[in-house]
């Protein structure tokens, strides 16, 4: 059998602009069903050019017409083939271009659509990882915040306070810390909690050492702001989500994501925790916990009540399933009140100065941590009956050098920015009418205050010269029901805005007191002041002027000569004929 011989032509196709491989496998020429090339190249009386002819040929008969014949066999098939492909691509069986275009063009955006739904899965899942990540231990930015106490030196006072290893804060653990602990750590679960506390009384520092205490353990904690778009970026950042503006997607889309406003946002983000919230469950059998902070400095406006209702149904659900825990912290009343109307599973829990026996271990505390002398036992006590039990003053207090000195600065700043903010004016204008008008109803309820406290003081004496054991300076602050509150000051309106400026303070049983101590010696001061209340009597005075002028008509009549007489009916029961 001879080899069989293989030939490769190529042929460049207008059309197609492509080159089309031909193969041409020439074999035995009885083995092909229509006979050789040859036989029928011959029969036509077709003879190869280039064939061998003279002696060479008549030596070697075969071998010189087969070359011949295989290489005339092959230029044959290409041609024949080049003819059939033509004719193929001419009659429309071949592949056009415009369907080469379509298969590419398909191809390219199956791709594409491939990849970007795999890049949209990846992006949700790490998104929901992310978040994810800001509940776990020691990432959150609070805790990033906290300034930590530096190392200190050891003095002959650790043997006067007994506190040689500890943080004053463990030593003076308050009653609610336990509380909070509990609900920090998860142990809480089936409700959501509202704190509720004057400024400066601790709230967020027992929050921060529940935090410190598991390195922030399934828990977040975000600020909020009057500013719904800071708050919405504030929440964003404690729980580690962009809100989808780092993702690629975004540049096919046509809609802002921010158009919706803020509150489309946190319902986003929201929606997201949710979904951690669960998987976290499942892992850990604990509720992860978000504490929002101040939620007072939300406007008292529509869209600050609107965004407190929205957290509050979904921490309603969250607390049915006990997969996330909401903690709020404010300063005020007024969110207590929007919420109270929906709540059904929201606790509150109240924090308050501390006690006299509390902040004068307190203040020998932060005097031992600050290096400084310990005062004599009359200074400190002295001191603490000026500011009382609030943690932020007493803070200020115990870092300097005359504690009784920084108290009475203290009380006189208190006194002159009471004085500038509530401050009587005597034979008023018109135009400061309505701030009078509250200065003065809130200088009753404050007189009030005072009064309550001499009759306090009044009735320990009584109590200390009948041989009892008690001291002046463990009596609480005077307290006033809130609807005597009303009654006192004659107006239901101001003592909202009383508790905003925290001059006085609302709890949750509805008992008005002086924001601090310290506001209500400095109240006392002006209250007890000569002429007090002649000055008070005659702003409120000078005010029914105003308003009695205001609702005063003048008639003025012209064209009247000397002598005239004008005759007037005033009759208040409708239009009707006065005949004379």
């Amino acid at each position: 059998m001879r080899p069989a011989a293989i030939i490769f032509a190529f042929r460049f196709s207008n059309r197609r602009q492509s080159l089309a491989p031909l193969t041409i496998i020439l074999r035995n020429p009885t083995y092909y069903p229509w006979g050789s090339v040859s036989e029928r190249m011959f029969s036509h009386g077709t003879l190869p050019q280039n064939s061998t002819s003279g002696p060479e040929a008549s030596r070697h008969p075969e071998s010189a017409t087969q070359p011949c014949l295989r290489e005339n066999e092959a230029r044959y098939l290409c041609r024949q083939q080049c003819r059939v492909t033509n004719m193929s691509e001419d009659q429309g069986v071949g592949r056009s271009p415009f369907l080469d275009a379509a298969l590419a063009a398909f191809m390219g955006i199956g791709i594409a659509f491939v990849g970007g739904a795999m890049y949209y899965a990846w992006y949700k899942k790490n998104v929901l990882d992310k978040i994810e990540l800001a509940f776990q231990g020691g990432y959150d930015p609070a805790l990033e915040l906290v300034v930590h106490a530096k190392n200190r030196h050891v003095t002959d006072a650790d043997d006067e306070v007994d506190v040689k290893h500890d943080s004053w804060t463990k030593r003076l653990r308050r009653k609610e810390q336990d509380t909070l602990d509990r609900i920090i750590h998860g142990d809480e679960t089936s409700h959501y909690y509202m704190i509720l506390g004057c400024k400066g009384t601790g709230k967020t520092t027992m929050i921060l050492d529940a935090m410190q205490a598991n390195q922030a353990e399934g828990v977040a904690m975000c600020d909020a702001h009057p500013d719904l778009e800071v708050f919405r970026l504030r929440l964003g950042k404690a729980l580690n989500y962009e809100y989808n503006e780092d993702s690629q997607t975004e540049l096919f889309s046509r809609r802002d994501p921010r158009e919706g406003g803020p509150g489309l946002d946190v319902e986003r983000v929201l929606n997201k925790l949710e979904k951690v919230a669960l998987r976290s469950a499942k892992r850990t059998g604990k509720p992860l916990i978000l504490v929002l902070n101040n939620v007072h400095l939300f406007n008292n406006d529509g869209s600050g009540r609107e965004m407190l209702l929205q957290l509050q149904q979904r921490a309603e659900s969250w607390a049915a399933s006990g997969i996330l825990t909401l903690v709020m912290s404010s300063d005020d009343l007024w969110p207590y009140t929007v919420l109270r109307k929906n709540a059904s599973r929201m606790n509150v829990l109240t924090v308050y100065d501390l006690t006299t026996e509390e902040a004068l271990d307190a203040c020998r505390r932060m005097r031992h941590y600050a290096s400084l002398p310990m005062p004599l036992e009359e200074n400190l006590t002295q001191a603490i009956s000026i500011l009382g039990g609030r943690l932020a003053y007493l803070n200020r207090v115990s870092r300097a050098f005359d504690m009784v000195e920084m108290a009475r600065h203290m009380l006189a700043v208190e006194k002159g920015w009471l004085l500038g903010r509530i401050g009587l004016i005597r034979d008023c204008d018109d135009d400061v009418m309505d701030e009078q008008k509250w200065s003065s109803c809130t200088w009753l309820l404050l007189r009030e205050f005072v009064k309550i406290r001499q009759e306090q003081e009044w009735q320990l004496e009584e109590a200390i010269s009948g041989g009892k054991e008690v001291s002046l300076h463990e009596l609480p602050l005077p307290s006033i029901p809130l609807y005597k509150c009303r009654q006192i000051m004659t107006r239901a309106d101001f003592l909202e805005e009383l508790d905003r400026a925290n001059i006085i303070s609302i709890d949750i049983n509805h008992d008005v007191r002086p924001d601090s101590m310290l506001i209500l010696q400095a109240a006392r001061e002006v209250v007890e002041e000569e002429g007090f209340d002649d000055l008070l009597d005659s702003v409120r005075a000078r005010i029914d002027e105003i308003e009695s002028l205001h609702r005063t008509r003048e008639l003025t009549f012209k064209d009247v000569d000397s002598g005239d007489r004008i005759r007037l009916t005033v009759d208040k029961g409708g239009v009707r004929l006065v005949e004379d």
